[in-house]
């Protein structure tokens, strides 16, 4: 599984993302490859991202569709 995390640069969540993600796949057989990435406004629309942070598993938004974020 490979989770990418996308943070704005001004975002101040990347510390509870981090503790949330560790929470989730605590006990779990799932070994994870996360990756955080610091990006600006400009890339995360080029990406196609609603908000700070993104996080995508396996390419795939968490939170897909017309939700309104920083960018």
């Amino acid at each position: 599984m490979k989770i990418d995390c996308y943070i704005s640069d001004e975002c101040r969540s990347e510390v509870r993302l981090r503790k949330n993600l560790q929470a989730a796949i605590a006990g779990s057989s799932v070994k994870p490859d996360i990756r955080f990435h610091i990006i600006n406004e400009a890339e995360a629309r080029e990406k196609g991202l609603m908000g700070s942070p993104s996080v995508l598993i396996n390419g795939v938004d968490i939170i897909p569709g017309e939700i309104p974020g920083i960018f």
